[in-house]
């Protein structure tokens, strides 16, 4: 018997090592000839692993397991990283992309859209690229004006803008080649994600479900910008017939049943922002969809049906965009649980044999390995604190939940909530430990019905009373009273994907942590909320070497080559939805502007000193205020204030030079005199009466900061 366990054993290994298309053999470091700048095409592409010096792609291949082969810097010698290089943004809003690096050259975009060319050797700039943004655009943005990368293809870069755009540039110049409008920019649709390229054509998303938009995703011509097909992910308005488009044969037949109500007047949502990732083995496309616009099933769609394809992952044909199949995490999705996060291609050994599979960790707490043939669930455990259902059922596929989860009466504490147990940072796989690194987090909410709810085109649109403090019952999904006591931390989880296991784990602290890069020297890279850059060990999560970058790192990092040496560079800077919504515990700190960070073996540099600078004091006015209006400010902050001005990004408004002057206040929220700075006029959604309702609410908060500050209790 014990030889026959043996034999058996060596067959799968055999079969498993036959059918890793996910992992081709290493070629040697920087063996790529001369050729001009960005040179990549189908088959360079398909072999990027075969050239492990190069970063041509989001997450380093086409599987997106953000692991890199090289293994110079590895768990020996990973104390004598440096510093190599450093270059400096010009603006302090979040930094999320992940640097591409082809022969040498490396392709970055950081915040407002703007993008760069560096010597990745030294850092030098060689060319940088801004599309010119306007401010106003930023109040569209949920998360930040952020940008999560470029693309390259046939000698261009292409990224996409936080106003709909998306560009091609010449790779040698940083000139424009060709630039076409994604969206209908009258409505709140942005891009922040970055675009793929899939033979031969630019494969991109939006964003926006929150302010009112139907989701979908474009594929382009990369030689000339023209549309090759488009796939709606949620359907539109019956009355105005199919869209002319790759996804009408689909909607027709599975989705529009499983919707009810007026859904098409808030939009539907269904925005695909991160999540696109193509399958070279099987030639499919995966797309990670959304949430629901507005967030509660009850408001969207009378509280019936299912919403295809919400929460889903869908997998469509490359070329012409039609459907394969689909598999909906989050069916009849209330919550914010999108299915945009990180979705990682391999193949691994489940019962006994290969499976060909995507991974994903998405926001609702369950970490799914899926065949990424068939869209069958394989198998869905709980890798974060989950109390909305009690399991996935494997037979079904759809979660088991608990009666009180959507909270339809009473005020539900919810973990994870909107901000997820997992967001876009990038999660990675190591095939040498067979585990997934995931930037895991605990943020849970208050959820209650609104209903008083009122559509505002152009605005969030959540249909939820959530967040803040609460009077009356709180109870758990179960039904359990709960104190609602909001208690958040983060932390880097290794997960067995095979077993459904933790591994281990690493407590963070603060959420929001930076993306992972695991490398084949047993190493796991992690950027965290206390501005250090870590380096773990892969199979034991033992800290070996950490580096003050001097601000919060967020981004995902890569890994490459230049003339043998071996590279890890990572952007700097906090933002996204906690950076401008969650503020800090502790003293209010101006955030630096963001930079790119590289690092060697020997690099022998440093960053220049930094001395970190407190936020101004509070401003009060001299004026007192109603009781009555003061209230109703509160109200109107909630809806219209607080999503953006409570964190450390944005300008705290309990110090803003213009609370104490009524007239200046006026001219910056109803006559937008800061709009090309990001501040757009509210002058759609407020009265001048109510904008001073704000303020008399602001006054009122800036006194009690200004109180604490007097008594050494706040910075």
């Amino acid at each position: 018997m014990r030889l026959a366990r043996t034999l058996a054993t060596l067959a799968l290994i055999v079969a498993v090592a036959a059918c890793q298309s996910t992992q081709p053999p290493r070629a040697s470091a920087d063996a790529s000839p001369a050729r001009g700048p960005a040179a990549v095409d189908a088959a360079r592409m398909m072999a990027a692993g075969r050239e492990p010096q190069n970063w041509p792609t989001h997450g380093g291949t086409y599987y997106e397991q953000h692991y890199s082969t090289l293994d110079q810097i590895n768990d020996g010698n990973v104390g004598g990283l440096e510093l190599a290089w450093h270059y400096d943004f010009d603006t302090n809003r979040g930094q999320e992309a992940m640097p591409l690096v082809v022969d040498g050259v490396m392709y970055t975009t950081s915040a407002w859209s703007k993008l760069f060319a560096l010597d990745a050797a030294t850092g030098r700039e060689i060319w940088k690229y801004d599309p010119e943004v306007i401010g106003a655009k930023a109040v569209h943005a949920c998360c930040d004006v952020v940008n999560r990368g470029a693309a390259v293809w046939n000698g261009k870069v292409f990224f996409g803008t936080i106003d709909g755009r998306l560009i091609a540039v010449d790779a040698r110049t940083g000139k424009p080649v060709w630039s076409t409008v994604t969206v209908d920019q009258k409505q709140a649709y942005t891009i922040t994600g970055a675009p793929r390229v899939v033979k031969g054509k630019v494969i991109i998303g939006n964003s926006g479900a929150e302010y009112g938009v139907r989701g979908y995703v474009s594929a382009y011509d990369a030689e000339t910008g023209k549309l090759v097909w488009r796939f709606y992910t949620v359907p539109g308005n019956p009355a105005d017939g199919p869209d002319g488009a790759a996804s009408d044969e689909v909607l027709a037949r599975l989705a529009n049943k499983t919707w009810n109500g007026q859904w098409w007047k808030y939009g539907g949502g269904g925005t695909v922002w991160d999540a696109i990732v193509y399958d070279p083995d099987l030639d499919q496309l995966y797309l990670g969809v959304g949430n629901g616009s507005p967030w509660n099933h009850q408001i969207r769609s009378a509280g019936k049906g299912d919403n295809l394809f919400l929460s889903s992952i869908v997998a469509v044909n490359p070329d012409t965009g039609k459907y394969i199949w689909h598999y909906q995490e989050t069916p009849a999705e209330s919550w914010d649980f999108t299915a945009t996060q990180p979705i990682i291609l391999a193949d691994l050994a489940i019962g006994g044999r290969p499976r060909k599979v995507l991974m994903q960790a998405p926001k609702n707490g369950f970490f799914y390995v899926i065949d990424r043939a068939t869209g069958r669930l394989v198998s869905a455990e709980k890798y974060a604190n989950v109390n909305w259902a009690e399991k996935i059922d494997l037979k079904t596929g759809r979660p088991v939940e608990y009666p009180r989860a959507r909270y339809a009466s009473d005020t539900t504490f919810m973990n994870p909530a909107g901000i997820g147990a997992h967001a876009w940072h990038p999660m990675a796989f190591s095939p040498k430990t067979g585990l997934v690194y995931i930037p895991a987090m605990e943020v849970p909410l208050n959820y209650s019905n609104d209903t008083s709810f009122k559509f505002r085109p152009g605005r969030w649109n959540t249909g939820i009373n959530f967040g803040g403090p609460v009077t009356g019952k709180v109870v758990d999904p179960i039904g359990r009273p709960s104190s609602g006591t909001i208690n958040i931390g983060g932390h880097l989880l290794a997960w067995d994907p095979v077993t459904q296991k933790e591994a281990w784990r690493v407590p963070m602290g603060q959420p929001w942590n930076g993306g992972a890069l695991a490398t084949a020297g047993n190493l796991v890279f992690q950027g965290n909320t206390t501005g250090q850059f870590v380096a773990y060990r892969a199979n034991t999560g033992e800290k070996l070497w950490s580096f003050d970058a001097q601000a919060p790192i967020i981004a995902g990092a890569s890994s490459y080559s230049v003339n043998g040496q071996q590279y890890v560079a990572v952007l700097v800077g906090y933002g996204g939805s906690m950076g401008v919504a969650t503020p800090f515990p502790g003293p209010a700190i101006e955030q630096p502007n963001g930079r790119v960070v590289a690092f060697r073996i020997g690099g022998g540099k440093a960053l220049p000193p930094y001395t970190p600078q407190l936020k101004g004091p509070a401003a009060p006015p001299a004026e007192t205020f109603a009781p009555k209006l003061v209230a109703e400010g509160g109200g109107l902050y909630a809806a219209n204030c607080r999503v953006c001005h409570g964190g450390v990004i944005l300008p705290d408004l309990r110090r803003s030079g213009v609370l104490a002057d009524k007239a200046a206040w006026q001219e910056v929220v109803i006559g937008g005199a800061l709009e090309p700075r990001g501040m757009v006029s509210f002058r759609d959604n407020l009265t001048p009466q109510q904008a001073e309702a704000i303020r008399a609410f602001v006054a009122g908060e800036a006194r009690k900061l200004q109180a604490e500050q007097k008594a050494g209790k706040a910075g």
